[in-house]
């Protein structure tokens, strides 16, 4: 079964490394136009040529998404730069684990209201598409207690039911908001990498609770995330998706 984004304009918030990149590229090689945005210019440089390189339009810009004012301005840049807005993805994380104020503040300033502001102000512009969609990147966090990390496993629960009210909100405007929860996945410099090298019972432990006996991909969520975007989802909405290899079972 082929997903064909040709036409779709789609921006990817935290889109330069691990989830975030490979959806982007899974979108790109659908034929979409792409924008993506993070903290690091070099990783987006890189992702945007990668981008580049399927023919499609290939936007980046940096943009801190725990500062509430670049936000719209990225948005507004990134649509202009498109021609328009059909597919918005928050996957942005600060990955706040320490149950402080450190830890708190960043994962509600990153995980949850960023993705409150960039959906605030996409809207206007995914109003005008004829296919409009939202996905939302949570983590199996949300759905149980987050002993480990507090901070974390609550904001990502926060972001699992703004998803539901957001899909309730916006149904009779035609536009469809889903949220995946990945598991754990390992990518080159992301948290699981870190932890194989630095942690190893941890990430020992983690490993054993996966029945499929390895930890997850970014592409095997990209995969969920090109089909919720495509029209192959057009009656699904308000649903969260684990991508967890039964993690959680």
């Amino acid at each position: 079964m082929t997903i064909d984004l040709t036409g779709r304009r789609a921006i990817v918030a935290g889109g330069s490394r691990g989830i975030g990149r490979a959806i982007a590229l899974a979108f790109a090689e659908a034929g979409a136009a792409v924008s993506i945005c993070a903290r690091g210019p070099e990783a987006l440089a890189k992702t945007r040529d990668d981008i580049a390189r399927f023919g499609r339009p290939a936007h980046a810009a940096t943009c801190d998404l725990a500062d509430a004012a670049a936000i719209p301005l990225y948005i507004e840049a990134a649509t202009e730069a498109l021609g328009g807005l059909d597919i918005l993805v928050n996957n942005a994380s600060a990955f706040g684990t320490s149950d402080d104020e450190a830890g708190w503040n960043a994962s509600v300033a990153v995980d949850l209201l960023a993705t409150v502001r960039a959906t605030r102000a996409a809207l206007p512009h995914l109003e005008k598409s004829p296919a409009a969609a939202i996905i939302n990147i949570s983590s199996i966090s949300g759905f149980r207690a987050s002993a480990r990390t507090p901070p974390y496993g609550a904001v990502k629960a926060a972001v699992l039911e703004y998803t539901q009210t957001l899909a309730a909100q916006l149904a009779r405007k035609g536009i469809r908001v889903n949220c995946i929860a990945p598991g754990s996945i390992e990518f080159p410099g992301g948290t699981w990498e870190r932890a194989k090298n630095h942690n190893p019972n941890l990430y020992a432990a983690i490993l054993r609770s996966i029945p499929f006996g390895r930890l997850g991909r970014p592409e095997e969520v990209a995969s969920v995330a090109l089909f919720l975007a495509s029209p192959l989802a057009g009656w699904v909405t308000g649903q969260n998706i684990a991508v967890d290899g039964g993690q959680m079972l």
